[in-house]
């Protein structure tokens, strides 16, 4: 059993939130993206999270064994957004279809900020976990220390 599981829970909730902040980032960063190496615009890229697997040897003392506490989050992987892209009329523009319409990206700002705001929320709570845990901590070697 780690020493302190509260502190790994909360450190894979920074790493996940910091990672997610990464690719929201990537995802303002090519708003106007046209041309990719793959072909096509930019499409959005969003993070699968999933709960990290229990270890099957330990269980809290007083629960069943289908009651096993979680251990943290991870990461899935990236997966590209699959909502329509955003069409503008310009004829001008060198990507431009037959008709004159541009296939911009998929990413609205607006939504990418909101997520962003939330990101650094869910981080900034694991970063009280962790210092909440290392003052419990530091407060039980101070009473046994006496």
């Amino acid at each position: 059993m780690p020493l302190f599981p509260s502190i790994e829970i909360a450190a894979s909730g920074l790493t996940a939130q910091r990672l997610r902040l990464d690719v929201i980032a990537n995802n303002i960063a090519n708003v106007n993206t046209t041309r990719t190496p793959e072909g096509g615009p930019y499409r959005r890229q969003q993070l699968i999270f999933a709960p990290r697997t229990p270890k099957q040897s330990f269980i809290p003392p007083g629960k069943e064994p289908s009651e096993k506490i979680g251990e943290g989050v991870r990461v899935l992987g990236i997966r590209q957004d699959p909502s329509p892209l955003r069409m503008v009329y310009d004829p001008t523009h060198p990507d431009a279809n037959a008709q004159g319409y541009v296939a911009y990206p998929n990413v609205n700002t607006v939504t990418e900020m909101v997520d962003m705001i939330s990101a650094t929320r869910a981080y900034e709570a694991n970063v009280a976990v962790i210092n909440s845990a290392k003052s419990m901590a530091y407060k039980a070697l101070e009473i046994g220390g006496r």
